[in-house]
C-alpha cells in the first residue's frame, strides 16, 4: 500500500505539533530509552547529553515534518530513517542491536503516537473512544511513510493496547540511558532564557527539575513507574490532572498558529493556501561543527 501523508483534517495534525507536547519530552525520551535496543544505541552512539537542548529543539523539525510536510512528508520520513543507519552494535550484556530493527524502530514511533494521545487526554480537553481509534489509524499511515516493515504494527487500536501493556509490563528495562534522561541536575539554561543570570537559573533549576520529573512520573504506565522505583499517591494523581486542566485552560487564550511548533505552523499555513518555504531549525540548534557532516545528524544547510 502506498504511503499517504496526513493532512489538516487529521487529529494528529491537531495535537502532535502543539507546544504542549514539549511538556512530555522527558516522558518520550525515557520511554524510548527503556527499550533495550534503543537504550543501547543511545548509550553507545548518542551525544545527546552534551548538547541536550540543541538536540531536543532541532529534532522537533524533521520529526514534526513527517506529519506536517504534506507532499514532502515521505521524503522527510526517509531522511529521518537514514539518520539511524549506522546505529548498531553489541551492548554491555552481549545483545546485538540495530536502530533499524523493525521492532525497535516501531517502539520509538509508538511512543510518539502515545505522546499525542496522552497529551490530548491530559492537556487538550480529552478524547472520545472514536477519537482514539481514529488517532491509531492515522499513526499507522504516519508510520508507513518511513518505508519500514509493517510487521510490528498491531492490526487495531485494541491490539495496540495489548502491545503497549505487554511492553510496559515486561518489555522495558531500567538502564543507564533512561536514568541519564531523567537526571536534570545541573542542566544548562534553555535557549529561550539565555538572558537569565546564571545565579538565578541555578536557584530555579533544581525546582524545575523536580517538577518536570514529577510531571513525567505521573504520565508513566504504573508498571513503568514501579520499575523505575517511583511512588505515586492519589493526591499526586489529583494534582497532576488539575495541572493538565490548567494547562488546557491557559492555551485557550493562545492564538491557533502560536500553539504550534514552527514546522507544524508552516504546515497549517500551507493548508490555508499560503506560500511557505520549508522551515528548518535555527543555526543555534545545529550540531557542533565537527559533527555536521555525520550522517546520523539532521544538519540542514538552510539553517539560519
Amino acid at each position: 500500500m502506498a504511503a499517504q501523508p496526513l493532512g489538516p483534517e487529521s487529529l494528529t495534525w491537531k495535537y502532535f505539533g502543539d507546544w504542549r507536547t514539549l511538556l512530555m519530552a522527558l516522558w518520550a525520551g525515557s520511554m524510548q530509552n527503556m527499550h533495550p535496543e534503543l537504550g543501547a544505541g543511545v548509550e553507545e552512539h548518542s551525544d545527546f547529553f552534551a548538547e541536550r537542548w540543541q538536540r531536543l529543539f532541532r529534532s522537533l523539525y524533521p520529526i514534526g515534518g513527517v506529519v506536517y510536510d504534506g507532499p514532502r512528508a515521505e521524503e522527510t520520513a526517509r531522511a529521518v530513517r537514514s539518520y539511524h543507519d549506522t546505529i548498531k552494535g553489541v551492548d554491555s550484556r552481549g545483545r546485538r542491536y540495530h536502530a533499524l530493527n523493525p521492532d525497535t524502530f516501531y517502539w520509538g514511533h509508538s511512543t510518539f503516537f502515545m505522546l499525542t494521545l496522552i497529551a490530548a487526554e491530559r492537556m487538550c480537553g480529552g478524547l472520545s473512544a472514536e477519537d482514539k481509534r481514529r488517532l491509531y489509524a492515522e499513526h499507522v499511515e504516519w508510520y508507513r511513510l518511513y518505508g519500514m516493515s509493517m510487521r510490528p504494527v498491531p492490526a487495531s487500536w485494541e491490539e495496540f493496547q495489548d502491545y503497549w501493556e505487554r511492553m510496559c509490563v515486561s518489555g522495558l528495562e531500567d538502564n543507564k540511558a533512561t536514568r541519564d534522561v531523567l537526571n536534570l541536575r545541573g542542566i544548562d539554561k534553555p535557549p529561550f532564557v539565555t538572558w537569565l543570570p546564571d545565579f538565578v537559573w541555578r536557584a530555579m533549576s533544581a525546582l524545575i527539575a523536580r517538577s518536570f520529573v514529577w510531571w513525567t512520573v505521573g504520565l508513566y504506565h504504573p508498571a513503568v513507574r514501579a520499575r523505575l522505583g517511583y511512588t505515586w499517591s492519589d493526591r499526586d494523581e489529583r494534582l497532576h490532572r488539575l495541572a493538565g486542566r490548567l494547562i488546557n485552560l491557559a492555551f485557550k487564550f493562545v492564538p491557533h498558529d502560536r500553539r504550534y511548533h514552527p514546522r507544524a505552523r508552516a504546515g497549517w499555513r500551507r493548508a490555508r493556501g499560503e506560500h511557505v518555504p520549508p522551515v528548518e531549525t535555527p543555526a543555534r540548534n545545529l550540531p557542533p561543527l565537527s559533527e555536521r557532516d555525520n550522517p546520523k545528524h539532521y544538519s540542514p544547510l538552510e539553517a539560519t
